[in-house]
């Protein structure tokens, strides 16, 4: 019998320890939804970029007058995207879509198809450098941002989109554009500073995706790559061969590869060849904002500094 009430009163304390849960919980909900609607809704217009990249420079140039938000998450890999529904939800509310263009986005086409927003491709103007390898040769390289002299245009192309859009706040987005102008042209002049000071025999960027054509071509680097576009199918043997002979060849002391693709055909690579692994760049995305590149210009400082650490094997 002495069993039976215990047992009894166990059961007797877990529904009550459910029951208070479950109350707690209730009132939890309550709270939020009390405080949600407590909240004036945001009315601001809302840009919609593609890539976090993007955001990140046109929220400079937005300043307090726009949302902006990013299509894809942190970490995704832009060439292969694949729209989500919710994707064209968000898309339809938007008031403006930002694109980079030169064939980054191989999905936006259909992706505009379904929303009917008006949208800027940042790129226009800008200098365009052209894959020379493969079956993109003669296409354009889209990685255009990776030279901060180019984002300028970017920025441009924006606030002019953005007076547009929101004509009351014009003159804002021309200041703001300003003030984020001369910061690019700074960083851009520090890169250039930076890796001039990499020994001639030192000056090649061996890479997984060739991504870094106008990163290359404003430090004077010699650009190498397993692959020009990212793209289902990456990485052949014979590719992952032209590599390995090139480092071997050109006595390249590390090689990298980008944050949004697996790294083990580069580390085929420095393994087959002698290379140390340089290390991570980024390029199509950014990191949480507690990781190392949580903006733009983040992002261009830590590969300028990752890529002299490992051409050199000196760190900053």
């Amino acid at each position: 019998m002495r069993s039976c009430f215990r047992a009894g009163h166990g059961l007797a304390s877990a529904i009550g320890r459910a029951c208070a849960v479950t109350t707690l919980l209730a009132v939890l909900a309550v709270v939020a939804a009390c405080g949600a609607a407590s909240r004036p809704p945001d009315e601001r217009p809302l840009v919609l970029t593609t890539f976090t990249v993007l955001a990140d420079v046109a929220r400079n140039v937005a300043g307090e007058h726009l949302r902006v938000e990013s299509i894809t998450k942190v970490g995704a890999e832009i060439h292969g995207y694949e729209p989500t529904p919710g994707d064209i939800r968000k898309a339809a509310e938007a008031d403006l879509i930002v694109d980079n263009g030169l064939n980054l986005e191989l999905w936006f086409g259909r992706f505009v198809q379904e929303v009917d927003v008006p949208h800027v491709v940042v790129s226009d103007g800008v200098a365009v450098m052209d894959i020379t390898e493969d079956a993109y040769a003669g296409k354009p390289n889209p990685h255009a941002w990776m030279s901060p002299a180019n984002v300028v245009r970017y920025v441009d192309n924006m606030a002019v989109a953005f007076a547009e859009l929101d004509p009351a706040h014009a003159d804002a987005y021309r200041a703001n554009a300003a003030t984020y102008t001369a910061e690019l042209r700074r960083v851009h002049d520090e890169l250039v500073a930076a890796l001039a000071a990499v020994p001639p025999a030192q000056r090649a960027l061996v890479t997984c995706e060739g991504a870094f054509s106008y990163l290359a071509r404003d430090a004077g680097l010699t650009e190498r790559y397993i692959w020009p576009v990212n793209a289902e199918q990456q990485a052949t043997p014979q590719q992952v061969t032209s590599a390995i002979e090139f480092v071997r060849a050109n006595d390249v002391p590390a090689v990298f590869c980008e944050s949004t693709v697996s790294d083990s055909a580069m580390r085929q690579v420095a393994a087959a060849s002698g290379a140390r692994f340089g290390g991570v760049l980024y390029v199509d995305s950014l990191s949480e904002a507690d990781g190392p590149v949580p903006t733009y210009l983040d992002l261009i400082r830590h590969d300028t500094t990752t890529i002299i650490a490992g051409l050199t094997g000196v760190t900053a």
